[in-house]
């Protein structure tokens, strides 16, 4: 359990150094890309939600 939140600290330290250096502009073709991933996803599988577990939800 430690070694997972140990994990997961790091993950989210990398991501949040990985956000630093990018300006507006980048920002914005990020947000733009999830959206369309998002689009993507939304047509392939319509509005129907996974079955998710109490552990898949940490």
């Amino acid at each position: 359990m430690l070694l997972r939140l140990a994990c997961i600290a790091v993950t989210h330290a990398f991501t949040a150094l990985r956000l630093i250096p990018m300006n507006d502009h980048d920002k914005d073709v990020e947000i733009l890309a999830l959206r369309h991933q998002l689009a993507v996803l939304q047509r392939r599988h319509g509005n129907q939600r996974p079955g998710l577990q109490a552990a898949d939800r940490c």
